[in-house]
């Protein structure tokens, strides 16, 4: 007999080619809860088929993701031991109930576990960090229009279960079109929010708003509650990004050596300034910031990470650097070490068959 009552919510919208993968993975939970906002294709009909899923169907107007979350957390059964949130286009690793009853206890109000936010050309783990997305039924609630959080309204006891993997599987579409609208809505409503001024510094970026981007960060680093040095380090790395693409390159230099000294322990600021030099053809410059960066071994569970700082392109930067700087043995280390992550790259393959004619 199970020791806890889990049940998993979702909301969707427009999901029928993750519906059945989704269920699959969610199906040692007591009950599941899918709250539709609208689908247009075939996903309710798909939802229908499973009759561990109880569905409901509102349409919120204008959107928020918190009130989506919110209302299908208020579906979920008042005995309600554990509540799971997740999204369709994730999957649990099986085996994940009996880890969690495993280690919930009284005292436990929420749990952190390992979520593979993306996966690499040979489908290994990219950006990796812990979500907190399982909790108890009372006392939480979602704020914040996009990038919504748990907010409880007592004191938490959270535990990290590890073990515990869920695997994040999204296909490319326009879901951003409405994020840039929600976070700006997000700081009106909270100006003082220092992860989405974070968030909406970075999506000005993806925008190409430069100048807004570089305001929204410097007002980031401002507010006394940023405090988390590893998002600090990636504002400071937009606002670098954000002067070089405006073409004021001593800027950005500065930027991506302040961001250096914000994070000391993180590839990505090293990796980036290694890349400006390597765009300026300044491969001496480039190979002793890129080199640095592979001194860092250790990924941090975080999402700040920059898959290109450690699959194979580091590599290949530093072979075409060191082949420049006339290090041929050494660019010849570095191309073999790039096509043993990817060995189907034809420009990486090319590049060897030159690099190793020097080493004849």
């Amino acid at each position: 007999m199970s020791k806890y009552k889990i049940v998993v919510y979702a909301i969707c919208k427009n999901e029928e080619e993750n519906i059945d993968m989704w269920y699959s993975s969610m199906k040692e939970a007591d009950e599941i809860i899918v709250l539709d906002t609208g689908s247009t294709d075939n996903s309710v009909n798909i939802l229908k088929k499973y009759p561990k899923i109880k569905l409901y169907q509102e349409s919120i107007i204008p959107w928020r993701f918190d009130v989506a979350r919110n209302l299908s957390l208020s579906y979920v059964p008042k005995d309600t031991d554990i509540c799971v949130c997740t999204d369709l286009d994730e999957r649990f690793e099986k085996g994940w109930r009996k880890k969690l009853e495993q280690n919930w206890d009284s005292k436990t109000t929420r749990v952190k576990y390992t979520y593979n936010w993306s996966f690499t050309s040979d489908n290994r783990p990219g950006t990796t960090f812990y979500l907190n997305k399982i909790h108890t039924r009372n006392n939480y609630k979602w704020i914040n229009p996009v990038h919504e959080v748990l907010k409880c309204s007592k004191t938490e006891s959270e535990k990290i279960i590890s073990s515990i993997v869920l695997n994040h599987y999204q296909k490319p579409k326009n879901e951003r079109k409405n994020y840039l609208n929600l976070l700006e809505l997000s700081i009106k409503e909270n100006p003082l929010d220092d992860r989405n001024t974070h968030y909406l510094g970075r999506e000005y970026m993806y925008y190409k708003e430069w100048d807004k981007c570089i305001e929204t960060l410097h007002r980031h680093l401002k507010l006394q509650t940023s405090i988390w040095k590893d998002e600090r380090c990636a504002s400071m790395r937009y606002i670098a990004y954000s002067y070089y693409n405006k073409n004021y390159i001593e800027e950005s230099i500065m930027w991506y050596k302040n961001a250096i000294t914000e994070a000391p322990y993180l590839r990505e600021p090293y990796f980036d300034l290694g890349y400006l030099y390597y765009t300026l053809k300044d491969h001496i410059n480039s190979e002793y910031y890129l080199k640095k960066a592979l001194k860092i071994k250790e990924k941090p569970n975080t999402y700040i990470n920059e898959e290109r700082a450690w699959n194979e392109t580091i590599y290949d930067l530093l072979s075409i650097n060191c082949f420049n700087n006339k290090k041929y043995k050494e660019a010849l280390k570095y191309i073999k070490k790039a096509l043993k992550i990817n060995n189907k790259d034809q420009r990486l393959l090319n590049n060897y068959k030159l690099i190793k004619n020097y080493n004849i």
